[in-house]
């Protein structure tokens, strides 16, 4: 059966804003599109580092309510990561965290179609050394996705984070980013001569998320763009997770995932990158609508492409 393998981080989202009591919400990007692909119908198993402790168990009961396959080895933290999310009066949110990121390293899986990972758990030690060395090897079986999703306030060392995220971009088949991530780690380049500059260097397929703008991508067909879809912003939470998600699904749909069909995804045409595009803006679109990251399933989403 086709399946998806995720890792990465999954924390509890304290989520903080002025004048309101705080709210508690399970979150991590890995953890996001994990439950966003299930939610999509996709086979999803998860690899992770939480604890067995209450914010741990909650973590579970959510991925498993989701219909996620978390992974032996998973319940071995310390303690469960937490992130502090303030948002301001755009729901626009600001982040602290307080984790340490492990990973066992090992899985017992059958060859997966598609290995997502980032964030946080691609550039922090030393579980940033285990995802690594799991990504390339679960290269010859599966299409690599990575998101950054740069987390500035753990950045200790820019040189570091900069070149790693870099390697796991040459390793990557499918990469998404936001504006912001692209301005962050290359301040002297515009975001398209960053995906242009990625494309280059390896995957097939370069997204950026622009905001309200929407977002483009870049691949040997060109750059395609959308704009954002109009929709009431409750807040941005999970946003760029659920843009992934949808944007893997599509690439699901079109038959365009796994190691054997790498150089159908390197011929994409236009159109089929506008129509993966398009999926992951509406995906995305639907989660802001929501407070929290609330990612769409399959039923929410083609109900909203009938009617939009």
């Amino acid at each position: 059966m086709s399946r998806a393998l995720v890792i990465g981080e999954a924390l509890i989202d304290v989520v903080e804003r002025a004048g309101k009591p705080a709210s508690e919400h399970v979150g991590g990007s890995p953890l996001n599109v994990a439950v966003g692909l299930s939610r999509l119908g996709r086979g999803v198993d998860f690899l992770t580092s939480i604890g067995d402790d209450p914010r741990g168990r909650r973590i579970g009961d959510y991925v498993a309510a989701a219909g996620v396959h978390l992974l032996e080895g998973s319940v071995a933290a310390r303690r469960t990561p937490v992130a502090r999310a303030l948002l301001d009066a755009h729901g626009a949110a600001t982040y602290t965290f307080d984790l340490d990121w492990r990973l066992d390293g090992v899985v017992d899986v059958a060859p997966p179609t598609v290995v997502h990972t980032g964030s946080i758990a691609t550039v922090l030690e030393p579980g940033c050394l285990a995802v690594a060395a799991l990504v390339e090897s679960l290269r010859e079986s599966a299409t690599i996705a990575f998101d950054p999703n740069v987390r500035a306030s753990l950045v200790t060392d820019v040189a570091v984070t900069t070149e790693r995220i870099e390697r796991l971009v040459s390793l990557s088949d499918v990469v998404k980013a936001s504006d912001e991530d692209l301005r962050w780690l290359a301040p002297d380049s515009t975001p398209e001569e960053v995906a242009q500059r990625w494309v280059q260097r390896g995957p097939a397929v370069v997204a950026v998320t622009t905001g309200g703008e929407g977002a483009f991508a870049v691949s040997a067909a060109g750059s395609v763009r959308v704009p954002a879809r109009p929709v009431r912003v409750a807040d941005t939470v999970g946003a760029g997770d659920s843009f992934m998600a949808g944007m893997l699904d599509e690439l699901w749909s079109l038959d365009l995932l796994g190691a054997r069909r790498r150089e159908d995804l390197r011929g994409i045409t236009a159109d089929q990158l506008r129509a993966v595009l398009d999926a992951a803006v509406l995906n995305s679109a639907l989660t802001v609508e929501q407070a929290g990251a609330l990612l769409p399933d399959r039923a929410t989403r083609d109900a909203a492409r009938k009617s939009r």
